[in-house]
């Protein structure tokens, strides 16, 4: 081998490293397409769970909580709420109805929304197929 860097040289670098991630975007986007049906849910979506997602976005709760890793960290992860509460939706409206519990020091308060019960019974409906969704363990976090 020459000890000078060759413009053909550099041609098959760029192609042979092209062809290899080009081969490995098209591996991975395949083995993604095969795997998505396996971890769908979309057919658990009832119009509670729409409006749910709707009171949700409405009150900008992604503004200090996040789900399934996105949004705000102010608050807890709110993607296994349903699990943490112990697979109850009405631990989940009585948490909801409770708030705010002012007087704790040092300690973040969720604000009252004032939700209906229509709207209450949603967001619960809405967490809990949050938590049915499959996301392979994300994000790590068991407390919230």
């Amino acid at each position: 081998m020459s000890g000078t860097f060759t413009k053909s040289m550099a041609r098959n670098i760029f192609i042979g490293g092209s062809a290899f991630f080009i081969f490995l975007f098209l591996a991975l986007s395949f083995d993604t397409v095969r795997a998505l049906p396996e971890r769908d849910n979309r057919h658990n979506i009832t119009d509670q769970v729409a409006l749910g997602k709707k009171v949700w976005e409405d009150n900008n709760c992604v503004g200090c909580h996040s789900l399934m890793g996105e949004g705000a960290y102010f608050a807890p992860e709110l993607a296994n709420v349903y699990d943490r509460f112990g697979k109850s939706t009405e631990a989940i409206k009585g948490f909801i109805r409770s708030r705010p519990v002012d007087g704790i020091p040092g300690r973040r308060s969720m604000p009252q929304f004032n939700l209906s019960e229509e709207e209450l019974d949603a967001v619960a409906q809405f967490l809990k197929w949050t938590s049915e969704i499959n996301d392979a363990g994300w994000p790590p976090n068991i407390q919230g």
